[in-house]
């Protein structure tokens, strides 16, 4: 059963107009229940990092791990902050900096061979959280890197069989929301053993507003 784009637009209009006026800008959250999972058994183990196709009215904060030729490029790429080996490496055991890093930060990108230096250093700090770097090699192109995990949003199954992530904000095109809202539900979708048939309910919400469920 394919997704019903008007449905999920009509279920974006309704979250809007009952929304109550708020003194900031409420993000709109995408809330995915799932049936039949176990998140204890490997196919329930749902854990994706997702690039979306337009913001979601959060820049994302990039921190990069980085030697020589890429750290400069990181720099000039404007990455919010680029760690050189040697402050990786003064790093260790300092479990205070390391958790404030990971509350500063939402996505990590590490030169490959940096990996087994940042999984020794990082690893138990990263991993729980979801943020252990995304490795790339040393040509790549860091710029396009850091310009992807801007638009990015990471969606894990945790104790409940619910995924949620943020879509966008109110202020947002409603068209823009859809986008984002079905790449998520998609990638949840391809996941999934029976598919859609493992989606219990779709839902959609501002940051302070009840949920509003999509008809599927």
């Amino acid at each position: 059963m394919p997704l019903d784009e008007k449905n999920l637009l009509q279920t974006i209009k309704e979250v809007k107009e009952k929304s109550k006026k708020r003194s900031f800008v409420q993000s709109i959250e995408l809330i995915i229940s799932l049936r039949d999972i176990d998140p204890k058994k490997p196919e329930g183990k749902i854990q994706e990092l997702i690039e979306l196709p337009n913001s979601t009215g959060k820049e994302n904060r990039v921190c990069v791990i980085a030697s020589g030729e890429m750290a400069l490029k990181a720099k000039k790429a404007n990455a919010d902050l680029v760690i050189k080996r040697t402050e990786l490496q003064a790093l260790a055991g300092d479990k205070k900096k390391q958790k404030e890093l990971a509350k500063a930060y939402d996505f990590f990108i590490a030169e490959a061979p940096l990996m087994p230096l940042v999984g020794k250093i990082l690893g138990a700090t990263l991993g729980p959280k979801g943020k252990m770097p995304t490795p790339v090699p040393p040509p790549a192109n860091i710029a396009e890197h850091i310009k992807k995990h801007r638009k990015m949003v990471f969606i894990r199954l945790r104790g409940q069989p619910v995924l949620q992530c943020r879509v966008g904000t109110e202020n947002m095109e409603d068209s823009k929301i859809a986008e984002n809202s079905q790449v998520v539900i998609r990638r949840v979708e391809g996941k999934l053993r029976r598919g859609i048939k493992n989606i219990r309910s779709i839902q959609l919400k501002t940051s302070m507003g009840s949920p509003i469920k999509m008809k599927m």
